[in-house]
Order: structure tokens, then C-alpha cells, then sequence
């Protein structure tokens, strides 16, 4: 039947487009009009019945999609049907469900029986698909936007893949055979890895598909009527998939397949094998095969031996480190596309020229690349979801990603509207005039020059952001140079003194003029670097990176306050990471964090030399905000729990060394905020103690799990059974339980349990509870002190424990009481002050702090513990003070320093605590003479005299082992303190003079 002129409404329809608009009709009423003619032949209602009952706002939809897209016009004109269908599934509004794809596509391929039918099935399925995919992205129906057009893509590409192999699998069959099964005896498929936008699942409506073939073992296959080698076979089978989509027919094609990102481009296999692409990533793969890995995915085949692929490619393609040597790459890459737009004028290309979608997609796999190895939330194939996680990262402002991701968007949205107009690969702008009026009325815009406003915008937008993150450092510091004092030796210098290429008196001129007091000793060190044995066989792309870091090096040192003590402390760390070249990559990338490298260098010979040992500590340098600003316990926890529930729990040598490199970036942390007076002594020791008590709860938790998981849990003293949680403590003593450590402080330790002395786990393989709890006490002491590449966490000293080394490792908390009421020494009761519990089971934890209260509140006889108090510190005093002549004094051992201060407290815990039980609450020396003031027991004077002279003590401890100086202070300045410590030492210990 004829359709009325007046069926599609024009009012929304700009001028432009009506003329053309109606053409079109003309030929869809023709094409009508002739399968309604064939239908009445063949006594069957045509689709001009159907399409006169299409509503008014179907045949608005109509009008604005034929206006904008010949490719649905050329559709809808062969296959006038197609609407009908389409509208009847309810296709026009929301995209089929993946399993409704597989179903009609596995239903039209049953009825193929050779290749050319199978692919005329899949062409006509991709076209008649991809109408519905087009008509809503153009009318945009609730729920449509550009990230759902884009997935109904993938999932259109990955259906075809999919079924086109399955086909071909068994079509195949009967002549090539199956593939022998693997070792472990299961199935053996290709698998086919989808690669950039198809790998992110964010294809455009006219993309091509980018793809690596692999499959897992060698081997032959079974079964057909000639036996062919796996390589061979899944050749073939490979060439056929790609015939299958990517040939031309008489129905078009399905996809252009792509498969020059595999190893060796168009010159290597078309198939490798799991163990020839390992091999070639590791020996041959370059970086822009990173970044291409980045978003490989398994989209059809074996999707289980895909993960298992791209599993063993993930330290390739996501470093341990900080890789800011990927931003190297990145900009040779984004060059490498400036020279080819330049080249072919395409600056109007909204992918590769300015401002365009590639630059977006290099901003966040920049950081994809250079921190998805440790911030593995990164390790995602979507553009979408990786930039969504940046802020949570600290990695780019939210109202960065505010801006860029509806910049992105309506990139991409011209993207689609550019590629729906033909069904054609394009990102250029179009020249004719029809063309633009088309992609204004697609975007809901006013007109052209509207349209070519917003993208000016957007596009100045996007390269801001992406020149924030891709631009060269050297511009910025040329800049920062441009603008500085006349006088300043500029980069170019710094280049040529580096570079030996300055005469021996100019060079140390130059370095005088920069501030450096010993010229010639700082010019020394860096020939001696430069003509290193390491540096001479160093990597092209290791020189290079040093050769752009070394003008901004020298640059920073002659910036920083002692120029010639930061350069002598850096270079070490610059030799230890000559073979690590990422951390060279890493401080030229970030001129700030070697501005503070040399601040904390200078300060710090300590700071230095873990630098040099842990170099990873070098990404703690980006991020001042928290460099000097030491988390709290409950935020270390919480950083300790993402950090590790990024590994899996079965991967003991990787959150080890999690484990070791959170705890040497937290102490640096603490040693940044003490050197830049951001912090009280106190709240140092607090900070370092905080550390320790998150990493041994830590610890706890993971021994428990090793244990339980093989053994069950142990059996209660009370004949229940302990639960998941760790029913077990964890006492800290000395520095350690008195909340005073220090930077290089051992942790002293002893470990209880409340286990049923007889009893035994109940799991599998059960063991004895003695057993369970002595193997759980050297499992964390394992823990803590096996030794990793980032070195170990904590030098244990158990020798506090009951009965010292000849004592068992682990006692009940009921045999410890029991020691300490009948047998422990005087001395041991000392050590029990500055006990507590530092990590375990809460109820365990009251139970220890009663036998502790009632130990301390013992009443004593005053004269002998006097006696053994003071026989001990003598003895201390024979053995560690120093011999107390000179100009300086041992800050801890000598007489009027910290130990005594110590001993005071100890002694009147011990001999007050009965009649003061506030003494029994603290195990820190200044809270114990806080007690003492408070409750009236010690004058006031004293106790503040004391008080003032332990701080000035610790201190100068602190700060003697941050600057490598033995813990000795003058006696000059501390002569008043030691006199106050000795005056209250003879009124409470010695009052006979003894």
C-alpha cells in the first residue's frame, strides 16, 4: 500500500535536510511498494501494512534518523521488513540481551552448510543489528547514551566471533580433526584476545576489530582425516574467522579485522603459543605492546586460557613500580600521530588531532601504565571505569574527570554520528555542508558553527588536561629558569657540566656560582658517576633517561639549603637504581619529588640511605600531602587492608613484600614530618609505634589463617573452640610497650594463648594445641623478620619471655601468670611495666591486664627491691655506659640519662603501685610521671624536671639516628637535666649514698 506524502512530519527537520530527506522517501516508498507487490503474489501481507500502523513518534524517530543516516536508509530500502521486525522485538528501544543474540545468531548459522552462507548469515544479522544500534543511539531512548551504543557494538562484535568460530570448529572437523588436550587434560581452543576499544568493550559503531590469536599447548590434533601440528591448524582456523567477518561479499562485511598488534606485526604468526608469547613479551615486547595490552580482553574461544594469557603477560604490562618511564613512551607515541596529522592535514580528525579522543585515552592509561602495578584497581580494560577510579586514587582531581568525561562523551558522540552517516571508519569533520547540517540536528544543536563552538571548547579542554599530565618536565623548569635571577646556571649548563664537556675551572666555577662550597669534591663525584663502569654499560634508553635527569638533579641540589651534602647523599641512590631505570623516569617526571628528594637528603643521611636501599620509597615523594603527614592507626589499617587485598591470599612472597614496602613508606612518612618539624617527639614515637601495632595485627591475622586453614582451630581451656579471629595476644615490652620506638628500634615480644592444655585443632589434619600455638609464634616471627627484596619489617627479641631463651616460645596466659607470681626475677617485674597488649583477642587482652595490675600492685619489701633495682642498673651501667669522660655523655646508658629515668619509673610502680593503682594503668615512662605528679607521690618539680629531661634526651636520640651520629649528647647542654636525674635517683634509690 502507498504511504501519504504527509507520513514522515518535517518540522524538526532543518531546511538543509528536507530536499534530501524526501529523496530518500521517494526510494523507501518504491522499495515498499515492491515487496508489497511480491507479498500479494504470494498471498502475504507486505510491510506497508505494518509501517502505515507505526505511531507518531515512531515516524518522527523515522524522519530524523533517514535525515541523518544513509546507511539506515540504504538498510531500511533492501529490507524494508527490517523495521517492522525491529520495532516488534522492541529492538528500537532497548539493545537484546547477549544470550538473545547468541540464540538468533546460532539459529540462522544451523541452517548454513558451507562458508559463503554462513557468512551472508552473520553480514545480514551484523546489518540488521547494527540498524537498531544506530536508530537508538540517533533518538536516544531512556537508558541509551553513548557508553551503550558503544557496548551494544562489542557485544555485537564478540556474538559474531563467537559463533563464526564455533562454526568453523566443527565444520572443520571431519578434514583438520580437534586439538589435543592439554596437560592437565582439558579442551583445547583458540583463544582470541580483543584488543583496544573492542577489549575495553567500548567499541564505535564503525570500528574495526583488533585481535591476537594464541592457543595454549603444542601438540596435534585428533580425530580428522589428516593430522595437522596445533600451529598449523589454528592457522588456519585463524584465517578463516578472519575471512568470515572481514571479507568482502555481496552482503558487505561484519568487521574489518585488524591483526597487526600482534607479536611481530604482519611479519610474525598469525597464532602463537601461551609459551611463544610469554617468550617473546619478556625478551622482544616493546613499550607502546604494553600500552596496547592494557586493554586486551578474551572475547571469544577459551575465555578461561585467555585470563590465564593475559595473567601471565600482567608484569609485563603493569610494573611493580611507579613507571613513569610509560610517560616517555606515551609522548614519542603522541608525536609519532602529531607528525602523521600534520603530514595528511588532518587536524580536523576528533581522534587524532588535538584535543581529540586519543589524547583523553592517553591521559588515563598514562596512569593505567605508570601506577596500575600497585594501584591494581587501575588493572581494568574500560577507559570508563579506569577513569572513574582516579580520584579515589589521588591521582586526578575529581572535577578533572568532572570535565573530561563528558568532554570524552561528546567526542565520541560526534564519533558515532560521523560513522552512522555511511557506516564508515571516519573521525574527520565533514567539508560538505548536507553533512554538517546532519551532525548538528544528531547532537540537538542549533546549527554548525554551534556545534564546531562546543568541540572548540571541549577540545581546549582535553589538551589542558592531557598537556597537565603528558608535557616534557624540562618545558616547565626552562620556563621556571626563563623567569629566574640572572646569574643561575640554566639546564643547558647543568647539561654540558654533567656531560664533561665544561673545562675542569669553568665547571667548578659554575658550581661555586650554584652555591656549592666544595666545587671540586662535588665535580669529582660526578665524573666518577658519569665514567662509572654502570653508567658506561648502561641501556640506550637507561642513558637517555639519566642524561634528561641529571641537568634537573644538579638543578634541584644547588636549589636545595647544602648543595654539596644533597649531592653527596643522592648519587648513591642514583647508582642504585642505574638498572632500574623507571625511578630515573620517575624524579625527571616529577620535578617536585626531587625538590623534596634533596630536602630529606640534606636533613637525612638516614632518609638517604633507605632511599637507596628501598628505592620504591621514591613514589612516596609524589604525593606531599601525606609525605609529611603521617597517617593515624585507624587510616595506616586501612591502607595496610587495600594494599593487600589487591594480592591474593595464597601469594605469601607478594604481601610479604606489600607487607615491607608499606612499612618502610610509612616510617619515611614519620622521618619526613620529624625533619620538617611538623611533629612533637611524642607524636613521633607515637606514629612509629602505630605502624608496628598495625603491621603485627596484621601479621596475627595472617599466620592464624595459615594455620587454620590447615589445621582448624585449636581447642579452648574451656573445652570450646576458639573462632576465626585470633584467640591469641601479642605483648609488646621496652620501646615497644612503653610507646617510645624509634627508627631502627627492634620489636621485644612475647606471645600468649588460652588454649586447653591438652587439647587439639579440629581440622583436617589436626595437631596439639601445644603444637598449633608454638608453630602460629614462629610462623610471625617468620613473618617479621623473613628477609625480601624490600628487606625485613622488624628484628624480634623474644628473650622477655618466661624462663628467657630456655622458655618456651609460647606460654598460656595462665603458666605466665603463674611465673611471674612465683618465679620471675625483680628485673623481669620492670620489664612487665612497660608491657601491654599490642595486637590480639580482646577478652584475652582484659584477662593480661589483670595479671599485670595484680603482679605491679604487689606490696614489696622497699629496701630490697631498692637493692635489686639498683644491683641491676649498676650492672647495666659495667656493661653499656660509656666511660663518662670528654666533652659529651651516652644519652641512655650514662648516669642522668634515659635508663635512669626509666629505673626511677619502674622502681615506683613497683613500690607505690599497692597504694596507688593509677600507677598500673600506663606503660609509658611520661605517663607514669604524670601519675606521680598527679597523685602526690613525687613533688611536682621532680617529676617535671624529669619529664623535660627524658624529651631532651629522646630527642637528640631521634635525631641522632636520622643523621647516622652515635646517640651521644654534650654535656654542656644537657649538664642541668643529667644533675636533675641524678639529684632524684639518690633521694629514691641510693639515700644511704650506696
Amino acid at each position: 500500500m502507498a504511504l501519504p506524502d504527509d507520513f514522515l512530519p518535517l518540522d524538526a527537520i532543518p531546511e538543509p535536510l528536507v530536499a534530501p530527506l524526501r529523496h530518500t522517501w521517494e526510494r523507501l516508498g518504491a522499495s515498499l511498494a515492491q515487496a508489497d507487490n511480491l507479498a500479494s503474489m504470494q498471498d502475504q501481507e507486505g510491510p506497508g501494512e505494518a509501517w502505515s500502523a507505526l505511531s507518531a513518534r515512531r515516524r518522527e524517530e523515522l524522519a530524523r534518523v533517514l535525515a541523518v543516516s544513509d546507511f539506515v536508509a540504504e538498510t531500511l530500502i533492501r529490507h524494508p521488513d527490517w523495521l517492522v521486525h525491529l520495532d516488534a522485538a522492541g529492538e528500537l528501544e532497548t539493545a537484546p540481551t547477549p544470550e538473545a543474540l547468541r540464540e538468533t545468531l546460532a539459529e540462522r548459522l544451523e541452517a548454513t552448510e558451507d562458508e559463503a552462507a554462513m557468512q551472508a548469515a552473520i553480514r545480514r544479522f551484523r546489518r540488521a543489528r547494527m540498524l537498531g544500534i544506530v536508530w537508538r543511539d540517533l533518538t536516544r531512548p531512556p537508558g541509551i547514551d553513548m557508553w551503550a551504543t558503544a557496548a551494544a557494538v562489542t557485544q555485537l562484535a564478540e556474538t559474531s566471533l563467537e559463533l563464526a568460530l564455533g562454526w568453523l570448529e566443527s565444520h572443520f572437523a571431519p578434514r583438520w580433526g580437534r586439538p589435543a588436550p592439554r596437560a592437565d587434560g582439558s579442551e583445547q581452543r583458540l583463544v582470541v584476545l580483543g584488543m583496544g576499544k573492542l577489549g575495553a568493550g567500548e567499541l564505535n559503531l564503525s570500528s574495526d576489530i583488533d585481535l591476537i590469536f594464541a592457543f595454549p599447548e603444542k601438540g596435534e590434533t585428533e580425530g580428522g582425516r589428516k593430522s595437522l601440528e596445533h600451529q598449523e591448524y589454528f592457522t588456519k582456523l585463524g584465517q578463516k574467522l578472519i575471512a568470515a567477518l572481514d571479507a568482502v561479499t555481496a552482503d558487505g562485511f561484519a568487521f574489518r579485522v585488524d591483526m597487526r598488534l600482534r607479536p611481530l606485526g604482519d611479519g610474525g604468526p598469525l597464532v602463537g603459543s601461551f609459551a611463544s608469547l610469554a617468550g617473546y613479551y619478556q625478551d622482544q615486547g616493546r613499550e607502546w605492546e604494553r600500552y596496547a595490552l592494557l586493554k586486551a580482553r578474551p572475547v571469544a574461544g577459551d575465555l578461561g586460557a585467555g585470563a590465564e594469557l593475559l595473567a601471565s603477560l600482567r608484569p609485563f604490562v603493569y610494573r611493580k613500580y611507579l613507571d613513569f618511564g610509560a610517560i616517555e613512551s606515551l609522548r614519542e607515541l603522541k608525536a609519532m600521530i602529531n607528525r602523521e596529522v600534520r603530514r595528511r592535514g588532518m587536524q580536523g580528525n576528533i581522534k587524532l588531532g588535538p584535543g581529540g579522543i586519543r589524547e583523553v585515552e592517553f591521559v588515563v592509561q598514562a596512569f593505567q601504565l605508570i601506577r596500575g602495578g600497585r594501584d591494581t584497581e587501575l588493572q581494568v580494560t574500560s577507559l570508563k571505569t579506569a577513569l572513574e577510579r582516579l580520584p579515589a586514587l589521588g591521582l586526578l582531581p575529581e572535577e578533572v574527570v568532572d570535565e573530561l568525561t563528558p568532554d570524552y562523551v561528546f567526542l565520541r558522540d560526534i564519533e558515532h554520528i560521523l560513522q552512522a552517516l555511511e557506516d564508515r571508519q571516519t573521525q574527520s569533520l565533514p567539508a560538505e555542508e548536507v553533512d554538517r547540517e546532519r551532525v548538528a540536528l544528531a547532537l540537538d544543536m542549533e546549527d554548525w558553527p554551534a556545534v564546531m563552538a562546543r568541540l572548540d571548547e571541549v577540545r581546549a579542554r582535553v589538551r589542558r588536561h592531557f598537556d597537565a599530565v603528558i608535557a616534557e618536565p624540562e618545558e616547565e623548569a626552562e620556563e621556571a629558569a626563563a623567569s629566574a635571577e640572572a646569574g643561575e646556571v640554566d639546564l643547558e649548563e647543568w647539561r654540558a657540566l654533567w656531560r664533561d664537556e665544561i673545562p675542569e675551572e669553568e665547571a667548578e666555577s659554575r658550581l661555586e656560582e650554584a652555591g656549592f662550597d666544595d666545587a671540586a669534591a662535588s665535580r669529582r663525584r660526578l665524573r666518577a658517576l658519569r665514567h662509572s663502569r654502570q653508567v658506561q654499560a648502561m641501556q640506550r634508553i637507561g642513558f637517555e633517561r639519566l642524561e634528561a635527569l641529571m641537568p634537573l638533579l644538579l638543578d634541584a641540589a644547588a636549589a636545595s639549603e647544602a648543595p654539596d651534602t644533597a649531592l653527596e647523599r643522592v648519587l648513591p641512590l642514583v647508582e642504585a637504581v642505574l638498572r632500574r631505570t623507571a625511578y630515573l623516569a620517575l624524579l625527571r617526571e616529577n620535578p617536585d619529588a626531587l625538590e623534596h628528594l634533596m630536602r630529606l637528603c640534606s636533613a637525612s643521611p638516614w632518609i638517604a640511605e633507605q632511599l637507596a636501599r628501598h628505592p620504591i620509597l621514591l613514589d612516596e615523594l609524589l604525593t606531599p600531602e601525606t609525605l609529611y603527614t603521617p597517617a593515624d592507626k585507624a587510616r595506616l589499617a586501612d591502607e595496610l587492608r587495600q594494599a593487600l587485598g589487591r594480592i591474593p591470599e595464597d601469594d605469601e612472597e607478594a604481601q610479604l613484600e606489600a607487607l615491607r614496602v608499606f612499612k618502610h613508606a610509612q616510617v619515611l612518612h614519620v622521618a619526613a614530618s620529624d625533619i620538617a618539624g611538623t611533629r612533637h617527639l611524642m607524636k613521633v614515637s607515637d606514629y612509629l609505634t602505630y605502624i608496628a601495632e598495625v603491621i603485627l595485627e596484621t601479621v596475627l591475622v595472617m599466620a592464624w589463617k595459615h594455620l587454620t586453614r590447615k589445621h582448624g582451630v585449636p581447642e579452648r581451656r574451656d573445652g570450646g573452640r576458639c573462632g576465626q579471629a585470633p584467640e591469641f595476644l601479642i605483648i609488646g615490652y621496652g620501646k615497644l610497650g612503653g610507646i617510645e620506638l624509634g627508627y631502627g628500634s627492634d620489636l621485644d615480644l612475647v606471645f600468649l594463648h588460652d588454649g586447653a592444655g591438652q587439647g587439639s585443632t579440629d581440622g583436617a589434619r589436626p595437631i596439639d594445641n601445644a603444637v598449633f600455638f608454638t608453630r602460629l609464634g614462629q610462623r610471625i616471627i617468620h613473618l617479621l623478620t623473613a628477609v625480601t627484596p624490600a628487606g625485613s619489617l622488624y628484628e624480634v627479641d623474644m628473650r622477655l619471655r618466661p624462663s628467657g631463651n630456655a622458655g618456651l616460645l609460647v606460654s598460656s596466659l595462665d603458666a605466665f601468670a603463674d611465673y611471674q607470681r612465683r618465679e620471675a626475677w625483680t628485673w623481669e617485674h620492670q620489664a612487665l611495666v612497660r608491657a601491654r597488649v599490642v595486637a590480639g583477642h580482646e577478652p584475652l587482652a582484659e584477662r593480661f591486664a589483670a595479671v599485670r595490675r595484680e603482679i605491679l600492685g604487689r606490696q614489696r619489701d622497699l629496701g630490697a627491691l631498692r637493692d635489686e633495682v639498683v644491683a641491676m642498673r649498676h650492672k647495666m651501667r659495667d656493661h653499656l655506659a660509656g666511660n663518662g669522660g670528654g666533652d659529651d655523655f651516652d644519652l641512655k646508658h650514662d648516669p642522668g640519662g634515659m635508663v635512669d629515668i626509666e629505673f626511677l619509673c619502674q622502681f615506683a610502680v613497683l613500690s607505690m603501685g599497692h597504694e596507688t593503682p593509677e600507677l598500673l594503668t600506663y606503660s609509658d615512662n611520661m605517663r607514669i610521671l604524670e601519675t606521680l605528679e598527679a597523685s602526690g607521690r613525687l613533688p611536682a618539680d621532680d617529676c617535671r624536671r624529669l619529664r623535660e629531661a627524658y624529651l631532651a634526651c629522646r630527642t637528640a636520640a631521634h635525631r641522632a639516628s636520622l643523621t647516622r651520629q652515635p646517640a651521644r649528647g654534650r654535656n654542656a647542654d644537657f649538664r642541668a637535666h643529667r644533675q636533675a636525674v641524678i639529684d632524684v635517683w639518690q633521694r629514691l634509690l641510693e639515700p644511704s649514698g650506696h
